[in-house]
């Protein structure tokens, strides 16, 4: 670890914020210097809370006072390019956001950019690609050890396929270590489709990957939740928790189920939230990449946008990356505006935890 602690804001504290302030409030190697939220009353429960007495209504308050050395960005998605871009200008080492990163590409695309140019560490947030054994099927993937990857599939890409999906399409890439590079898609139910928003909309078709894998999309449900690759071999299955691994068959012709034998991590606090942070971190000091990173949810968000347009246009194939950056696909008003703004407010006894 840093021999020195790493000062953290916390851009945005409402629930999914409070999960983070508990994780870097917990780690010997980073201390929380500041708080910004737009809800006074819970910025004062929460200062007393985690012990902060620097609090501010907005980032652009807090850069004034204070640059911190890593910006935890926990906004809605409204508000997350504004907020990242003004912590990278600022100087910031490094910045986290959450899922989905914006509702128009191009958003991504400055906030991805912007942090690029000037040397900014860009992290992805809690995404289940971040858990160490995810990462550790993945790297067995890529060094042989299950021999050669035959094919992919995707289960249960729907509902919000921008923000949930971004699991999916996250541990999709990772196991494969491809980008998708076409898609065929159809999508249900008509009014889904006609709207601005992922919200509740099921898809299903085909991913064409740039390794030349096919991926099967099923938005509609399947015994499985999550994403399968497989080998001649073997079978890697990531069903929202770490991946199990299937090798050989039964003389009824099942799958056999092995000890994956993933070796031990030491973070193990806050579930796969730790993987995030932790990798994080050791980028901010120099050693590795994020887990998960701010390019990650930018390709989610792109093949989530990709996948309705090619669905709108009856099947239509869709090539990426995408042309047009124009494009949107918003998330659903929570996450879009947060919950004080669509009245879900977090009360003052939650917040005191």
């Amino acid at each position: 670890m840093h021999d020195t602690k790493y000062r953290v804001a916390i851009i945005g504290c409402g629930r999914m914020g409070q999960n983070y302030a508990e994780a870097y409030t917990t780690y010997p190697d980073t201390e929380i210097v500041a708080i910004v939220d737009a809800n006074a009353q819970r910025r004062d429960v929460l200062g007393a809370r985690f012990d902060v007495a620097a609090l501010y209504p907005d980032v652009e308050t807090l850069l004034r006072e204070v640059v911190p050395d890593v910006a935890v960005v926990v906004t809605p998605t409204k508000y997350m390019r504004d907020v990242v871009v003004a912590c990278a200008e600022a100087g910031v080492k490094g910045i986290s956001t959450e899922k989905p990163i914006a509702g128009c590409l191009q958003d991504a695309d400055v906030m991805v950019e912007t942090c690029a140019e000037r040397g900014v560490v860009f992290a992805g947030g809690n995404l289940q690609r971040a858990m160490n054994e995810v990462q550790e099927a993945a790297s067995r993937l890529h060094n042989g050890e299950f021999g050669h990857i035959r094919g992919a599939s995707v289960h249960g890409f729907g509902g919000e396929i921008s923000g949930g999906g971004c699991q999916h399409i996250s541990v999709l890439r990772l196991f494969t270590n491809a980008e998708v590079a076409e898609i065929i898609a159809w999508g249900t139910p008509p009014e889904a489709l006609e709207a601005e928003t992922d919200e509740g909309l099921i898809i299903n078709g085909r991913f064409l990957l740039t390794n030349g894998v096919e991926c099967s999309v099923f938005g509609t449900p399947t015994p499985c939740r999550g994403v399968d690759v497989w080998t001649d071999e073997c079978l890697v299955r990531w069903d929202w928790n770490p991946p199990e691994i299937f090798k050989g068959y039964d003389p009824h012709g099942n799958r056999i189920q092995i000890n994956p034998n993933y070796s031990p991590y030491p973070w193990s606090e806050f579930g796969y939230l730790t993987g995030s942070i932790r990798s994080f971190l050791a980028a901010v000091d120099g050693n590795g990449h994020p887990w998960i990173t701010g390019a990650d949810l930018r390709q989610a968000l792109e093949v989530a946008i990709a996948a309705k347009l090619s669905a709108t246009r009856n099947g239509a194939p869709v090539k990426l990356p995408l042309e047009d950056r124009s494009l949107t696909l918003y998330p659903r008003p929570y996450r879009w505006i947060g919950g004080d703004a669509t009245g879900r407010p977090q009360s003052v006894a939650e917040a005191k935890g």
